[in-house]
């Protein structure tokens, strides 16, 4: 199979009101800048004849029996002869003429030139208020705060890659969260990113985009903290066991007041309780990073792996087994205190702010031990 320079890849379903003219565009491009290429559209499953009209007006039409957004692009890229390939919609919203564009920041050495629509131009109509002033601004940012991505423009449909970079990331998401996909793991694999000005304009269509605002969003947020078990795991985790560590060191002496109110044991039990949750939820931020690593989803951290070069299975449960003696110690001091009474009546808030902390280190303990067994097993080798 002879490389060429450039493949431009269009997902198409039912687009042959605005596939003629795309294609059109996208071979003009190649051949007005002397490019040697391709252009490909991968075919989802078009019932309106767009197969043959791509097929007409010189493209290759790559048919993909798995539907979504991110299926057709995976096929176009597997089937793609181009060192390079630009993608996008098929739906005369973006202007294929910006080829050389994309193309020079690529060979300056970038393996991913993401289109930016804000740094450019978005033309009278062709992006939904909600998207341009919540959507993509708040989606780009997560991307940004997530994973240090120096990217405005998060979902634009129009970038261009090198084709064994992005074939390198293993790329899985068959829906609209492809576009996140790409850009978190080329970030993640240390792939170089750079974005290029771009225009939308209104799509050419008659009939809604496949777009659905609420649930493709919502499957691009999925998607970001998924891949981010810090944010979605380890730092609310942190964030919670200490908050409730503090407020129960404040209230263990005894009642606290502030103004006209008086925080006691029910207070109490309730930041023990934070401390439980932010517990379990670190126990997931663990777990979760390394089962990621392991299956491939996460690329290896030196920083999280040295950690494990010095808390290993037996030092979980030297912990572990230190919390349980600790609540036991607390018991036996509070049936102590019982037995001195000759078991009968004591105060409630008293004895609650010894058997509450005994209970939590308890499980605390139970925590540590059966954590730590289960990343031992998550951890182990696998052929």
């Amino acid at each position: 199979m002879n490389e060429l320079l450039v493949t431009i890849l269009m997902p198409c379903l039912n687009e042959a009101e605005t596939l003629s003219f795309c294609v059109c565009q996208a071979v003009a491009a190649l051949n007005d800048n002397n490019i040697a290429g391709e252009v490909i559209v991968a075919d989802n499953g078009s019932t309106d004849g767009s197969q043959k009209i791509a097929a007409d007006e010189g493209a290759r039409v790559i048919p993909v029996p798995v539907r979504g957004y991110g299926a057709a692009l995976l096929a176009g890229i597997e089937s793609a002869r181009g060192k390079y390939i630009l993608m996008a919609d098929a739906d005369a919203s973006y202007d294929f003429g910006q080829l050389p564009h994309f193309l020079e920041r690529l060979e300056q050495g970038n393996d991913l030139v993401m289109g930016n629509r804000f740094s450019g131009e978005i033309k009278p109509g062709a992006m939904p208020p909600l998207h341009k002033y919540l959507g993509n601004p708040v989606l780009s940012y997560f991307g940004r705060l997530f994973f240090g991505i120096p990217v405005r423009d998060f979902h634009c449909g129009i970038r261009a890659f090198r084709r064994e970079a992005i074939l390198d990331l293993n790329l899985r998401t068959t829906g609209m969260e492809f576009a996140s996909e790409m850009v978190v793991k080329s970030s993640l694999a240390n792939l170089r990113l750079a974005e290029v000005p771009a225009t939308l304009a209104p799509d050419g269509r008659s009939r809604p985009p496949h777009l659905r605002t609420w649930r493709d969003g919502w499957r691009h947020l999925r998607f970001l903290l998924l891949y981010s078990p810090r944010w979605l795991f380890l730092y609310p985790g942190v964030v919670t066991f200490l908050a409730g560590l503090f407020l129960s060191a404040w209230l263990l002496p005894g009642p606290q007041t502030i103004g006209r109110w008086t925080f006691d044991v029910d207070t109490l039990t309730y930041s023990l309780g934070l401390v439980l949750i932010g517990a379990h939820i670190s126990v997931f931020a663990v777990s979760a990073r390394v089962f990621g690593t392991q299956e491939g989803f996460l690329p290896p951290n030196p920083k999280f792996q040295r950690i494990f070069d010095y808390i290993d299975l037996e030092v979980g449960l030297a912990f572990g087994g230190t919390l349980l003696l600790l609540g036991l110690g607390i018991l036996a001091y509070a049936l102590d205190i019982w037995h001195g009474t000759g078991f009968g009546n004591l105060s409630a808030q008293r004895m609650l702010r010894l058997t509450l902390p005994s209970a939590t280190c308890f499980m605390l303990g139970v925590e540590a031990i059966f954590g730590s067994f289960f990343l031992s097993l998550l951890g182990m080798n696998r052929r």
